[in-house]
């Protein structure tokens, strides 16, 4: 009995002690060695920390107005809600601003995309004490939100306003450029209220599509100088040289019989008789381009365009933009897995078949042939000005761009004695000297047609685009004209 009762008090002792210790372990390790840790759940239980989100920057015209609405939508573009891929990214052009956060606002298209790191502020937090109820109590500390940097555009504000305007129900775009590459107006008609985004997502219209960067169409006779500046490079035609136009051009070939008309010819059954080159550019003679073109060939076509760029992107400054293409021989059997033929070289002579521009692109083509052949990136951030002081020589003779500037400068003359007056009849009463071309560009099979107006004058290159929209001349001009009507009350008010 006794030994029984004796080994029972070693057993409870024993049990005791262990859990002394386990006790004393466990109070050791919640008050010594983990006792900071669950010091700081507790501080972090009282005190709050509250986001202060940090405004984004604004965008100004250059008069200082600030740019918002729909009139100006494709050039900011908007703000939506981070997404998962971006959440907790750092954006390496602003590693300083730490990674995007949970619900921030970062920018989707337009000069709100391309600058965001610019625009995107750093956010800043408040300290608050609180109690058991989540109540504040007081105020700990607050490191202050850093604003984003504003940015500040070469938009002129009420151009801007004057072409959405002038182009409100048109399907298409319109630029507007000074001659070194600032963009003065860049407007793509359908657009969309940048704070009602959702409304637009089913628009069958497509308004976020940005036509005047994004948006590659048939030329027409816009492309008709470059084919001009080709064939004088190219020591081919001089300001001597004639063509006589009798309507059309008939080829026989292994494959059938084909014609191809001048405009002229088609709807009023008359030809131009006896031209040269200006007046060729003036009178958008199809048959004088069809000639000129089969003389130099598609690849001297191609290689001035080059010079000009219209094979490549711009570089402009907002995303979304696409390069022209100008088909070559090489480029056909390789795409498309087919011969070129003299058709081919006819319709890139007009600016026809698989030729594909931007009204980025004939707008920069025109600011280009009024600079001499110089090439100036066009650009919106008006910091990037002293980059682009420099503009790209072209190697194009002044004789040969002068010779062009007087056909595109008969283009919007009337009728002189004997003749008939360019095809560009809605500025023959124009105050001032204007240098202009007209295209209509012809859209797969059936009847539609691209209606395009580009010219320029001391101060600007204007280029108009009416997407399906009809002939050049009676569409997209008085569209210019409007636009050039206003500019001129402002500099003669």
């Amino acid at each position: 009995m006794n030994t029984t009762q004796s080994w029972l008090s070693w057993f409870l002792r024993g049990v005791l002690i262990l859990g002394f210790l386990i006790l004393s372990s466990r109070l050791i390790e919640l008050q010594v060695i983990k006792g900071s840790y669950y010091r700081s759940l507790s501080e972090e239980n009282r005190i709050k920390r509250i986001p202060i989100v940090a405004p984004r920057g604004r965008i100004f015209a250059r008069g200082g107005e600030i740019l918002e609405g729909k009139n100006f939508a494709h050039i900011t573009g908007f703000v939506g809600e981070a997404n998962k891929d971006e959440v907790f990214k750092i954006d390496p052009g602003c590693i300083e601003k730490g990674p995007v956060r949970l619900g921030e606002m970062t920018g989707r298209g337009g000069l709100n995309e391309k600058y965001n790191c610019i625009l995107r502020g750093i956010d800043g937090e408040e300290l608050v004490e609180v109690d058991t109820s989540g109540k504040t109590i007081r105020t700990l500390g607050e490191k202050k939100a850093t604003p984003g940097s504003d940015l500040h555009t070469t938009i002129d504000f009420g151009l801007q306003n004057k072409v959405a305007e002038s182009m409100e129900g048109k399907i298409g775009a319109v630029i507007a450029s000074d001659l070194k590459g600032e963009i003065l107006a860049l407007y793509s008609y359908p657009s969309f209220d940048p704070l009602r985004i959702e409304s637009y997502l089913n628009d069958q219209t497509l308004p976020f599509f940005n036509r005047a960067i994004g948006g590659a169409y048939h030329p027409g006779s816009v492309f008709k100088p470059v084919v001009a500046i080709a064939a004088l490079s190219d020591g081919q035609i001089d300001k001597d040289f004639t063509y006589n136009d009798t309507g059309q051009i008939k080829i026989d070939t292994l494959y059938g019989d084909f014609s191809y008309s001048n405009w002229y010819f088609i709807q009023y059954g008359r030809s131009e008789g006896t031209i040269n080159l200006v007046r060729a550019l003036a009178r958008s003679t199809d048959t004088f381009f069809y000639t000129v073109g089969e003389m130099i060939g598609p690849e001297k076509i191609a290689e001035l365009a080059h010079k000009f760029m219209l094979d490549k992107k711009t570089g402009i400054d907002i995303p979304g933009e696409v390069a022209g293409l100008i088909p070559t021989p090489d480029w056909k059997e390789k795409v498309k897995k087919e011969k070129w033929f003299l058709g081919n070289t006819y319709h890139l002579s007009i600016g026809q078949g698989d030729v594909a521009l931007t009204p980025l692109g004939v707008n920069v083509m025109t600011a280009t042939i009024a600079n001499g052949g110089k090439f100036c990136k066009p650009y919106i951030n008006e910091k990037l000005k002293t980059k682009n002081e420099k503009c790209k020589e072209s190697e194009i003779k002044k004789d040969n761009l002068d010779l062009v500037k007087e056909g595109m400068r008969q283009v919007c003359l009337p009728a002189q004695t004997g003749t008939t007056g360019g095809t560009g009849f809605t500025f023959f009463d124009y105050k001032e000297s204007v240098f202009c071309k007209t295209g209509t560009a012809e859209v797969g099979t059936d009847d539609d047609t691209h209606a395009w107006f580009t010219l320029f004058n001391a101060d600007l290159a204007l280029t108009v685009l009416v997407e399906k929209g009809g002939e050049g001349s009676k569409v997209a001009g008085p569209i210019a004209r409007s636009i050039m009507d206003y500019e001129y009350l402002r500099k003669n008010p």
